[in-house]
Order: structure tokens, then sequence, then C-alpha cells
């Protein structure tokens, strides 16, 4: 029971992702007609329903492991009738689980990606941290560098222009370590490739972590 409500709290957290990366506000990804509605208001608008109830039902999976522990907290040791209790919400658990994985799952294989409007999102001041560990690998403290980083958004803010824009000679005047490769920082693909630790968000990292999924899956 705890693994199902834990498994929707994940489907849950999911669905919120795409529920507003799928608004019109974002428009990263598009839901598949088989899994939204039309609004019966808005000819316009497109109701991501299935994601709404997948995390909808996280809620209930979550009351029916709360409900078992609380009938479990005042019990004594060994077997007691009140523990008969424990079937309705643990078969409820896994049909909704079931259900649940099998609706994820299609939304997923019919979900359009839209890579222009993502990279329409992004701005330099994103990099705000990439600034900082440049300097880092320059040998400057992290504590000093992520001042550093920070008085470099507030001048740019002050001349109203975006981060990467700012003048290496603006840059030197907050710390003497930035040189003119500090224009690698700027490059959004970069900033990925260097998280290249197991977790990370480099090619390599998440393809590591694609293979070891589907084998964890596989039973490997």
């Amino acid at each position: 029971l705890f693994w199902a409500a834990l498994t929707m709290i994940h489907l849950s957290r999911l669905a919120e992702d795409l529920i507003v990366y799928s608004s019109h506000e974002f428009g990263f990804v598009t839901l598949a007609d088989a899994y939204s509605t039309g609004s019966s208001l808005m000819p316009q608008k497109k109701n991501p329903d299935a994601l709404e109830l997948l995390r909808g039902k996280s809620g209930r999976s979550m009351g029916q492991l709360t409900g078992l522990m609380a009938t479990l907290k005042g019990l004594p040791s060994t077997y007691n009738k009140d523990l008969q209790e424990d079937k309705e919400p643990l078969f409820d658990a896994v049909t909704s689980l079931s259900g649940s994985l099998q609706i994820a799952c299609g939304v997923l294989s019919t979900l359009a990606i839209n890579p222009p409007f993502m990279r329409a999102a992004l701005v330099p001041e994103m990099l705000a941290t990439d600034l900082a560990e440049y300097l880092v690998r320059k040998g400057v403290p992290f504590r000093d560098a992520h001042h550093v980083a920070g008085a470099a958004v507030q001048m740019a803010e002050l001349q109203g222009i975006p981060l990467s824009e700012l003048d290496l000679t603006d840059l030197q005047k907050l710390h003497g370590a930035f040189d003119a490769d500090v224009a690698d920082v700027w490059s959004f693909e970069r900033s990925v490739e260097r998280r290249d630790v197991d977790g990370g968000s480099s090619r390599r990292s998440v393809l590591a972590q694609i293979a070891h999924l589907r084998t964890w899956l596989a039973g490997g």
C-alpha cells in the first residue's frame, strides 16, 4: 500500500508538470485528443482531463494508506481482527494504480513535444549558477563566487540588458578571475553537458539512467 501511494505521488507530480507545460502560457507539450477534452464553455480550450484525474487519484491512494496506518497505530503485537480492514484499501489501491499507470503510459506515448517553445523560454539569467561555477573552476570559493554572480545579475538589471550581454570589463570589475573564456558560460547546451555525473543532465548521464531503469524494470 505504501509503494502504491508513493508511486501515485510521483505520477501526480508528473501530471502536474505536464498540465502546466501544456498550458497556453508554456506550450512545451501538446496532449493527444484521446487524453483531453474540449471545454463546455470555451471552444478553443483543451482540458487535460486524463492528467487531472491522474493527479486526483493520488489523494485517494494516500488516504487509503493513512487510513490503514491509523488502524494499525493502536494495535498490540501479533494478529488482531482489526487487520482484516486492510483488504478493501489494498485491493482498491492496486486497481487504481494499475489503471493510472496505463493512463500515464498512454499520455506519454502520444505526447507531442514542442522544442521551439522550450528554446524560446530560455533566458541567460538561468545560467547565473553556471557563472558562479565558472569562478569556482578558477579557484574562487563558492561563497564568494555566489556573491559575485548575484552582483552580476544586479548589474545587468540596472543596465537593462540580459546577463549574457555584460561586457568582460564589467565582469572584471566584479572579480579579476573573469577572462574571455567566460563566453562559454552562456551556452545552454554546454550548461546541460557540464552536469556529467550520475543523475546529472548530460546526454551520457540521462542515457545511463534510462538504461539502468530499463534493467530494473526487467527484473535485472
